[in-house]
């Protein structure tokens, strides 16, 4: 009886941390104490103590004043979790960079955020807004809204409401669902770098990005990959003539995700 509590007291702290990780890991950052607590639902002596611990390892940082980000080791292992399983992904997404011309990011769904975990040709001809192992809200970029598309409907308006978004207009989401992909075009207001899932910003170039979802065993949409392009560049009418391979390597992808 006493190992059987001993390994629920042990699921229940692993519970607890993840939690902590999920909200650490949220649009916004850094993060106070108390509004990682009130997120993760876990008391604030507890979260005090677990992210403590992950400051000391190195998968989360803080100002010393009370406010809490991601760190590097977090970081490395998010970026590097399509990297070692399944090892196809990488040869896909250079793939699809060879015979496009375009920068390919897959970036996968935590909650109402998205983490960028892989990437080929990001710096070439231009450096994509989009970072390695950096997080965008799902409203923000075109794999997001790929990814809102197929989620139910009240979900999907609930996520974006509580992120402070506007809710999208009926039949907005609904696009994206019959073309199989999303677009960010930086000449209909996108702005600079929201189709790669960084905010526009002076030194960001205007870009234009086509996304389409992946989804996992049960349907549900998991992340999504992308071509961005400058958009001084590249029209949209260029970039959307990479559809079907764009939508062929997102098939790819959970082929191999569901694999490993």
């Amino acid at each position: 009886m006493s190992a059987v509590r001993s390994s629920m007291a042990g699921s229940s702290a692993l519970e607890k941390t993840l939690r902590i990780i999920e909200e650490l890991s949220a649009p916004g950052g850094p993060h106070r104490l108390a509004e990682v607590a009130a997120a993760s639902g876990v008391p604030k002596s507890s979260t005090y103590r677990i992210l403590a611990s992950l400051v000391e390892q190195g998968y989360a940082v803080t100002d010393g004043e009370g406010s809490y980000g991601i760190g590097l080791r977090l970081r490395s292992v998010a970026a590097g979790v399509c990297a070692e399983r399944p090892g196809g992904i990488t040869e896909l997404l250079e793939f699809l960079h060879r015979g496009t011309g375009h920068a390919v990011h897959l970036a996968l769904r935590h909650g109402a955020a998205l983490t960028y975990v892989r990437e080929a040709g990001s710096g070439r001809p231009f450096r994509s807004p989009a970072r390695l192992g950096t997080s965008a809200a799902l409203h923000s970029t075109a794999i997001g809204r790929s990814v809102l598309a197929h989620l139910p409907p009240q979900e999907a308006q609930e996520l974006c409401r509580a992120a402070g978004a506007p809710a999208y207009a009926p039949g907005e989401l609904s696009a994206v669902r019959e073309h199989g992909y999303a677009l960010d075009d930086a000449e209909d207001g996108a702005g600079a770098g929201a189709g790669a899932g960084a905010g526009s910003g002076s030194g960001s170039p205007a870009v234009r990005c086509l996304a389409a979802p992946v989804f996992g065993h049960d349907g549900a949409p998991v992340g999504g990959i992308s071509l961005t392009a400058a958009a001084a560049l590249t029209t949209r009418a260029e970039l959307e003539r990479f559809s079907p391979a764009l939508l062929e390597a997102a098939r790819g992808v959970e082929l191999l995700l569901r694999r490993g």
